[in-house]
């Protein structure tokens, strides 16, 4: 259902680490995750910047855009901020891969945004136990305890502790409000999902059979799952999602369950046996805009949609379709949304994207 650059970085990453890919072969049901690829996110970094550089990209880290200004000629200059420097850039297509629209709102682009976003998640796992020689009845009610006098709040286990422990705490907890659209939310997001693991290990290190408790992984931000999508040329919604449509302009697959979290856990709707659902350009284009596309999480999409098309497969096979039509555009000398479908599903296809099929 997705291939491409990113799958190809994904195998290799795999390959150099001794990773094992997953049997895609065999259906998985409910249990989705048994199909998730586990790789060194470093190394898949490394070869990701390895590709970057042999094709002449200019890798600039640790910059934020200041403003973004719409030239007449078309394109734009945008002014970046970095540390201990300012910059300036002039680029006749923009794509927007910031998670949360940044640079379509700074163009004063619609965005839509929920009232209450969807929890975020630090991931970590826990080792140094054995769940087998625990008194979990004991670990309850201790849990309760802990829960009324503030030492634990119910989202650092996600309402089960039982299946937490039996996890060792992996993807297992929830950070309420995690918001990665200013410095400031996206600050407090992190500093909340660490003082979440602190307060379950300090917890559980208290507890009989948790002696030898360590932090075998953690990683170095909370994840955030919603802040702001664009409101685009099409909005894919849950019908579109959950029944597969394909979308004359059809440019990518998803393939994950609704996946929504809120302050309860997770409500996830799995897809029939057999639908694959599929991205459209339109949705990667700003409604009203010119010279930008957008991928990742933030394209346009219901809340519904949004949350099983929001993932890394997903974001990795709409972010090709993206760098393409934006490539495309500049060449041509026109906006994204406007270029042959025909052209970008071909060059989608020469570089290994599975291109879904035209209705």
């Amino acid at each position: 259902m997705i291939a491409g650059i990113g799958w190809e970085l994904v195998t290799q990453a795999a390959a150099l680490g001794g990773n094992p890919l997953p049997d895609f072969a065999i259906p998985t049901g409910p249990q989705h995750w048994k199909h998730q690829v586990r790789i060194c996110g470093g190394l898949y970094a490394a070869l990701a910047e390895d590709a970057c550089l042999k094709a002449g990209v200019q890798l600039r880290y640790y910059e934020t855009p200041l403003s973004v200004e719409a030239s007449p000629a078309g394109g734009f200059r945008v002014r970046l901020a970095g540390k201990g420097m300012q910059a300036g850039i002039a680029a006749r297509t923009v794509v927007d891969c910031t998670g949360g629209a940044t640079v379509a709102g700074m163009l004063g682009l619609p965005r839509l945004r929920e009232e209450v976003a969807q929890p975020g998640t630090l991931i970590y796992r826990l080792g140094g136990y054995d769940t087998a020689k625990l008194d979990l009845a004991a670990l309850d009610a201790a849990a309760k305890a802990a829960l009324l006098d503030g030492r634990l709040r119910s989202a650092d286990y996600r309402h089960n502790l039982r299946g937490f422990l039996a996890g060792g705490g992996e993807n297992a907890m929830h950070v309420p409000g995690a918001d990665s659209s200013t410095s400031e939310t996206h600050s407090r997001a992190n500093v909340d999902g660490r003082q979440s693991l602190l307060r379950m290990v300090r917890f559980l290190k208290a507890q009989s059979g948790f002696e030898r408790l360590r932090i075998e992984r953690l990683q170095p931000e909370t994840g955030v799952r919603e802040t702001y999508r664009i409101d685009g040329e099409t909005r894919v919604t849950a019908d579109d999602y959950t029944s597969g449509r394909v979308f004359p302009d059809a440019v990518a697959h998803a393939f994950y369950p609704v996946d929504l979290h809120d302050e309860k856990g997770i409500r996830p709707k799995h897809l029939a046996e057999g639908v694959v659902p599929t991205i459209p350009l339109g949705a990667l284009i700003p409604r009203g805009s010119r010279d930008i596309i957008v991928a990742g999480r933030s394209i346009s999409s219901d809340r519904i949609a949004n949350s099983g098309q929001r993932v890394q497969a997903s974001s990795m096979a709409m972010g090709q379709a993206a760098g393409a039509a934006a490539a495309l555009a500049a060449k041509l000398g026109i906006t994204p949304g406007r270029v042959p479908l025909a052209d970008l599903r071909m060059v989608l296809a020469a570089h290994g994207a599975i291109v879904p099929p035209t209705p």
